[in-house]
């Protein structure tokens, strides 16, 4: 599991039937420290994430283990949006309160 934020989306008019109505999100990939890193991937949303949240987000297998994406050629997904993380009892993120995330 990877912490990142959604940056865009991904529109495909053709693709094979079982991606049809699966929304696919840009993630870019964050340190527990919130700075940005240069790893982006492609991921199913599965839950409605929108630009700029931070979401948790699976890659491999693991990806396929949901009822939306069992079956189908699925490589990530978006499983959550995150709330609030932390490191050794410091708060790092609160979706409420967040500044935009660092550069």
């Amino acid at each position: 599991m990877v912490i990142g934020v959604v940056v865009g989306s991904v529109v495909a008019s053709q693709k094979t039937a079982s991606m049809d109505s699966l929304a696919l999100r840009i993630v870019r990939r964050i340190t527990p420290e919130g700075k940005l890193t240069d790893a982006y991937m492609v991921a199913v949303d599965a839950i409605g994430a929108a630009n700029g949240e931070y979401v948790l987000a699976a890659s491999g297998s693991t990806a396929r283990q949901t009822t939306l994406t069992d079956t189908k050629p699925v490589d990530a997904i978006i499983m959550a949006i995150v709330d609030t993380w932390g490191i050794n009892g410091q708060v790092l993120y609160e979706k409420i309160s967040s500044e935009t995330i660092q550069q």
